[in-house]
């Protein structure tokens, strides 16, 4: 029997790409699996495909950067499933190029507020829930662009700098009681944000495929492999982590 059988995944940002990935393989793994989102079509269409293999699951409409909602979600969470093990801190937002000078307020805190407040409230109420049952495990979806620079879209950079700093700092303060707190880096992902994010450029998305070592861009499952690898006991000597799922991408 799967270690995650019986046990209990949030995922945030479900509604597709690396969420939908994600929630789909913590329910293969014997999780129920609680999916977030903003888009409550879509949100339903990744319960579906978990439900289709036999996992257990429902959809709650939630955006991250609320702290209500937030709460609403875990409150949920612990009333249908009376514990919660594992999250998965997913939901994020794109920043379109622009040049720095010509970058907004807005477009600043509205990608703060989903990147770094959205990590922070999650676990600020993920956290509580876990060490009812005695710990669990995290994993915060940061990017390659988290420890490296890309000009053009300084704010969407700092935002997944601030996730790794926020994972490191609640894995230091957490770790004796029993939740691991790491992070998933990844480069390009084949994505509906790597379709927003290269339009209708043949050039761009060409241009960003030839910067991975790998020779192409990542896959959602790849990415939600390793959150599984970060949540399961496998990885248990693992804490305050930032895993690197980027074709090589940081090692040029």
């Amino acid at each position: 029997m799967s270690e995650f059988q019986g046990k209990v995944a949030i995922v945030t940002g479900g509604t597709s790409g690396i969420g939908r990935a994600a929630a789909v393989a913590y329910a293969r793994e014997g999780a129920k699996v609680v999916v977030a989102g903003r888009r409550a079509a879509e949100g339903e269409e990744t319960v579906r495909l978990l439900r289709a293999q036999g996992g257990e699951g429902f959809f709650v409409s939630a955006d991250v950067s609320k702290g209500a909602q937030v709460k609403e979600l875990v409150d949920r969470t612990l009333q249908k499933f009376g514990r919660l093990d594992f999250a998965f801190n997913n939901a994020g937002i794109e920043q379109e190029p622009t040049p720095f000078l010509e970058q907004d307020e807005e477009t600043f805190d509205r990608i703060m507020d989903i990147n770094v407040k959205g990590v922070w409230l999650s676990m600020k109420y993920e956290i509580p829930a876990m060490l009812k049952t005695g710990g669990g495990a995290i994993v915060n979806t940061s990017s390659a662009l988290g420890v490296i620079a890309f000009g053009g879209i300084e704010i969407y950079v700092a935002s997944k700098h601030a996730v790794i700093g926020l994972t490191k700092s609640a894995a230091l303060e957490f770790g004796k009681q029993g939740i691991r707190v790491n992070a998933v880096l990844p480069a390009v992902i084949e994505t509906d944000m790597f379709q927003r994010f290269t339009g209708e450029k043949p050039e761009l998305r060409a241009q960003m495929t030839a910067m991975h070592p790998i020779g192409r861009i990542g896959k959602s499952e790849e990415i939600a492999d390793a959150a599984i690898w970060l949540s399961s006991s496998k990885s248990s000597f693992v804490t305050g982590h930032s895993l690197l799922v980027d074709g090589g991408f940081t090692a040029q």
